[in-house]
C-alpha cells in the first residue's frame, strides 16, 4: 500500500468540513412573554373592568413585557453571546439616537410605558414570525423593523389618552390645538378687534333659564321647565357658531347672552367671556400660569361660577379669581397653594367655586384642617377653613339634609358635610379609597339620602343621614359595584340613576343598587338630564350629542348628531334654547327647537 494513501484516521468527515452550526433561536419564551401579559389584561378587562386589579395589570404590563423580552434575549434565547450583546447594543444605540430626536411629550413615563415596550415587542415579533428564514436574514428583518419603529416615534407627539387610556399619537407636523387657536386669534385680530372694549358696564344679573356654573344651579346636571324638539331628522339642531378655543376641560356658565369658560394659551391661563349669540369674544382675563400633564394635557379644569354680578374662577395651578362678570375687571385674587400649604395635584386644581352666604368655597386639600377654604366674596379675605381630606377633584355640593343647609365635599376619606357660615364639620361618612381620587359630584336624593361615587371598581354608595339632639349620623344603605363613576358625573331621575361606568352608559336602581342596563356607544362621555321629557342628553367622548330615554327597561337612543370633533370630556350646557358644547379644540353653539312641556 502506498504511503501516500490517506489513512482512515486522516480523512475529514463531511460534518467537520461544514461551518460550525448556529444554535436555533428558542422563541417559545418570547411568545409567552408577549402573549401572557396581554391575555391577562384582556381577561381582566372582561371580568373586572375599571377595578384596581385591572389598573394594576394595565400599569405593569408594559414594564413586565419589556423586562421579559430583555431576559429572554439575554438568558433564554440560546443564540451566541456575541449575537446577544451585539443585538442589545444595536437596540440601545438606535434607541438613544431616537430618544434624542423625539418630541418632549414622549419622554419620561410615556417613553417607559408606551415607546420602549412597543419597540421591544416589534423586535421580539420580528424573530417570532420568521423561523423560515436563515439566521442572518432574520437579524436583518429585525433590524429593519426596529429601526422603523424607532423612526416612527421620532415623527409623532403624545396628545394624551382616551377615557379608556388608549394613547393618542399625532404626527409632529400637524399643528397642536394651541397652535391652531393662536392662529385663529391672529386671523380674527387682522379682520378686526374681537375684544369688545366697550363691554357692558351694568352689572349682570341672574335670569330665569340661566346656567350659573358647573352642572347648573344645583350642580346636579338637571334641566327642568324646558322641552326640546327631538325629531332631529326633520328638525336637526342648527349650528349658530363654532370656533377654536384653547385647551382645557372647563364647562360653561351662561348668564343672559354671556358665556363664560376657561382656556389655555401658551403661558397664559385665560378666563374668557363670549357673546352667546355670536361666539364673539367680549373680554378676556389673563393669568401668568400654565398647568399641563401628559394624560389630559394642558389647561384649566374648573368651570366659572356666576354669583350676584361677579365671576369666581379657579385655575389649575390654584389661582382663585373674583372678577366683574360684565367687564372682566379683577376684584381680588388668592393663591390657594399659599393659603393652604397644599401641593399641586397630579391633574391640577379642579374645584369649581361655590358661593353661599357671602363666602366663596373651594377644595384645596391642605394640611391642618385646610381641606376646604372659604373666602369673603367682597374682600377675598379668608373666612373659614375646615376638613381633613387631602385629595379630590370634586367641587362643593350644596345640600339640604334634615332641614339643615350644608355643603358636601367628597374626598379620598369619604364624604364630609360643612356648615356654610363657619365651616364647622357637621358629619363625616368614612369610605376611604387609598391611592385613587374621587372626581364626580355626590348626588342628593332627598332630605335624608345621598349618593357617593368612587372610581376603579370601588363602586357607589347610598348613604342615609340623620340627626338627633344636634348629633349627626350617617349610615350605609347599600354599596354597589355595578357602577364605578370616574370623571363622568351621573344624574338621578325617578327611582334610578344614569351615568357612566367606564365606557358604558349605565342605569342603576336607587332601591338596591342593581344595574338595570348598560350600553356602549358614547366612550367616556358626559350626561345632562332633560327631566320634563325623561331624556338624557349625552355628549360622547368623540363629540357626538345623543338623546337617550331615561327609562330603566332598556337603552333607547332617540336621536344624535355630530357636534364637535376631537376628544370631548367637557360637560354640555343647555340654556335659553341653545346647546353649548366644547372640548380642548373648539366650542360650538346649536339652536334647539323648543316645544311646550307636557303637563
Amino acid at each position: 500500500m502506498s504511503n501516500d494513501a490517506p489513512s482512515s484516521d486522516s480523512v475529514a468527515s463531511p460534518a467537520a468540513l461544514e461551518p460550525r452550526a448556529v444554535k436555533r433561536l428558542r422563541i417559545w419564551p418570547a411568545v409567552l412573554v408577549v402573549a401572557l401579559p396581554w391575555l391577562a389584561l384582556k381577561i381582566a378587562e372582561q371580568v373586572a373592568p375599571g377595578t384596581p386589579l385591572y389598573m394594576q395589570l394595565f400599569m405593569w404590563r408594559p414594564l413586565v413585557t419589556t423586562v421579559g423580552i430583555l431576559l429572554w434575549w439575554m438568558l433564554a434565547s440560546r443564540i451566541s453571546w456575541r449575537d446577544r450583546f451585539r443585538g442589545l447594543a444595536i437596540y440601545a444605540v438606535l434607541g438613544g439616537i431616537a430618544y434624542g430626536l423625539m418630541d418632549p411629550t414622549l419622554g419620561g413615563m410615556i417613553f417607559s410605558y408606551i415607546v420602549l415596550p412597543t419597540v421591544s415587542i416589534v423586535a421580539a415579533v420580528a424573530f417570532i414570525v420568521t423561523p423560515f428564514l436563515s439566521w442572518g436574514r432574520r437579524q436583518v428583518v429585525a433590524l429593519g423593523l426596529v429601526t422603523l419603529a424607532w423612526a416612527y416615534y421620532t415623527s409623532v407627539r403624545f396628545d394624551g389618552v382616551t377615557g379608556e387610556i388608549a394613547p393618542t399619537l399625532t404626527f409632529r407636523w400637524v399643528p397642536t390645538s394651541e397652535e391652531k387657536y393662536r392662529e385663529a386669534r391672529i386671523v380674527a385680530a387682522e379682520g378686526g378687534p374681537s375684544l369688545q372694549e366697550n363691554a357692558a358696564s351694568e352689572p349682570l344679573t341672574l335670569q330665569a333659564g340661566d346656567w350659573p356654573g358647573f352642572r347648573g344651579p344645583d350642580r346636579d346636571g338637571r334641566l327642568t321647565e324646558v322641552a326640546i324638539d327631538v325629531d332631529w331628522k326633520k328638525n336637526p339642531p342648527e349650528q349658530v357658531w363654532r370656533h377654536r378655543v384653547g385647551p382645557g376641560w372647563s364647562s360653561f356658565a351662561v348668564v343672559g347672552d354671556r358665556l363664560f369658560t376657561q382656556e389655555q394659551l401658551d403661558q397664559d391661563e385665560l378666563i374668557v367671556c363670549y357673546d352667546a349669540n355670536t361666539g364673539a369674544q367680549i373680554w378676556v382675563h389673563k393669568d401668568d400660569a400654565r398647568f399641563t400633564e401628559s394624560i389630559a394635557g394642558p389647561g384649566p379644569r374648573a368651570t366659572p361660577t356666576f354669583h350676584e354680578g361677579k365671576l369666581y374662577v379657579m385655575g389649575a395651578t390654584g389661582l382663585l379669581n373674583c372678577l366683574d362678570a360684565a367687564t372682566g375687571r379683577p376684584i381680588w385674587t388668592r393663591d390657594i397653594v399659599k393659603d393652604s400649604g397644599a401641593s399641586l395635584p397630579t391633574w391640577g386644581f379642579s374645584s369649581s367655586p361655590f358661593v353661599v352666604d357671602g363666602v366663596a368655597t373651594v377644595f384645596a386639600g391642605g394640611p391642618d384642617s385646610k381641606s376646604v377654604l372659604g373666602y369673603d366674596v367682597e374682600t377675598g379675605e379668608p373666612a373659614w377653613q375646615g376638613g381633613e381630606g387631602k385629595s379630590s377633584y370634586c367641587s362643593m355640593q350644596p345640600a339640604r339634609l334634615d332641614g339643615v343647609e350644608q355643603l358636601l365635599m367628597a374626598t379620598e376619606q369619604g364624604l364630609a358635610a360643612f356648615q356654610p357660615q363657619g365651616g364647622e364639620v357637621l358629619w363625616n361618612h368614612v369610605w376611604e379609597i387609598n391611592g385613587i381620587q374621587r372626581v364626580v359630584q355626590p348626588a342628593i336624593l332627598n332630605e335624608t339620602d345621598v349618593l357617593l361615587g368612587s372610581p376603579f371598581g370601588e363602586g357607589l354608595r347610598r348613604i342615609h343621614v340623620s340627626q338627633q339632639d344636634g348629633k349627626w349620623d350617617s349610615q350605609e344603605v347599600w354599596t354597589t359595584k355595578d357602577i364605578s363613576p370616574y370623571y363622568n358625573d351621573f344624574v338621578v331621575h325617578g327611582d334610578h340613576l344614569y351615568g357612566f361606568d367606564g365606557a358604558f352608559l349605565t342605569c342603576v336602581s336607587l332601591e338596591d343598587g342593581k344595574r338595570q342596563w348598560k350600553a356602549r356607544g358614547y366612550g367616556n362621555g358626559q350626561v345632562l338630564l332633560l327631566a320634563d321629557q325623561e331624556l338624557l342628553l349625552v355628549l360622547s367622548e368623540t363629540g357626538t350629542v345623543a338623546l337617550v330615554e331615561a327609562k330603566p327597561d332598556k337603552r333607547r337612543e332617540v336621536a344624535s348628531f355630530q357636534a364637535l370633533e376631537g376628544k370631548t370630556w367637557n360637560h354640555p350646557v343647555v340654556a335659553h334654547g341653545k346647546l353649548f358644547v366644547r372640548n380642548g379644540d373648539e366650542a360650538a353653539c346649536y339652536q334647539l327647537g323648543l316645544v311646550e312641556p307636557k303637563e
